[in-house]
């Protein structure tokens, strides 16, 4: 998909860190772009400090975990630009801990926005694109977390493994049936962005009744230091810029830190030995 000037671009978690990254990107190529996301505060400030740019760009709240949000969010999409040609399935949380402490809240959260928010992206916009007859392309946020593996972030790496599979099992439908949909699976490590804060965007139904127990501490904790290590990573501008060229070049795993790789390949290596996992302790 080489001519972007004048189509149309969906970005959900659009309202900041990559997803705005890749919105404003977007934009500087000449796209139309519609941000979606579910804090409404940062989305009317995203849209505003766009258009105060010359940009070409609407907005419209959106809880990715609900399928009727997302195909509202189709809707005023065609509604206003008349079609849509580039997806970016990009909306995500995080939430650490050790795996058998955490709750049902959590594993519904966690998978809600991070596979959920995937599924519907894909079941509502993909079927739009196919009729549209023209070339396309879905972009679905994983991590390199979707590609290895990591001690307390183990729903973080499931939702996300899960996103690199469906991603994958996509190209590969769209490939067998002669669409002119592409697909790029978008695998980064550590970005410096907000999602070490995504409680702030939790919906109160799916917090957890006791907020004091040794547990919760032991998450704030590791959510704090997580925070540290965000804090000197990657600018997400440069992300962006990583998924515009694929989407132009049609390249579908967007690896943006070459240290995902060798953890890729001592995964690798340890199923082919049978080896036990390793354990990869130093950064998500």
């Amino acid at each position: 998909m080489k001519e972007l000037k004048g189509k149309v671009a969906v970005v959900t978690g659009g309202a900041s860190g990559i997803g705005r990254a890749m919105a404003e990107r977007f934009a500087s190529a000449g796209m139309k772009v519609v941000l979606a996301d579910v804090e409404q505060q940062a989305l009317d400030r995203a849209e505003s400090e766009m258009k105060a740019k010359g940009a070409t760009v609407a907005s419209k709240r959106t809880d990715v975990s609900r399928g009727d949000d997302v195909e509202a969010l189709a809707k005023f999409t065609v509604e206003t630009f008349g079609g849509v040609h580039v997806l970016c399935n990009n909306a995500g949380v995080g939430v650490g801990g050790v795996i058998w402490q955490q709750t049902v809240k959590d594993w519904e959260w966690v998978l809600g926005v991070n596979l959920w928010g995937v599924i519907h992206g894909v079941r509502v916009f993909v079927p739009i694109m196919i009729a549209q007859g023209e070339e396309c392309h879905v972009v679905n946020t994983a991590s390199g977390a979707g590609l290895h593996t990591r001690p307390w972030l183990g729903m973080y790496c499931a939702s996300k493994h899960a996103v690199v599979a469906l991603s994958e099992t996509l190209y590969q439908e769209l490939s067998l049936t002669g669409s002119k949909v592409k697909v790029s699976v978008l695998c980064p490590a550590v970005v410096n962005t907000r999602i070490g804060e995504s409680q702030r965007n939790r919906p109160a139904p799916l917090r957890n009744d006791d907020d004091s127990g040794a547990a919760v501490q032991q998450m704030q904790a590791m959510e704090q230091a997580f925070r540290a290590t965000l804090a000197k990573g990657l600018p997400p501008e440069q992300v962006a810029d990583a998924v515009l060229t694929a989407i132009q070049d049609e390249t579908f795993y967007v690896i943006t830190h070459e240290e995902t790789k060798e953890r890729v390949r001592a995964r690798m290596e340890d199923i082919l030995e049978g080896r036990s996992p390793t354990a990869h302790l130093v950064e998500p």
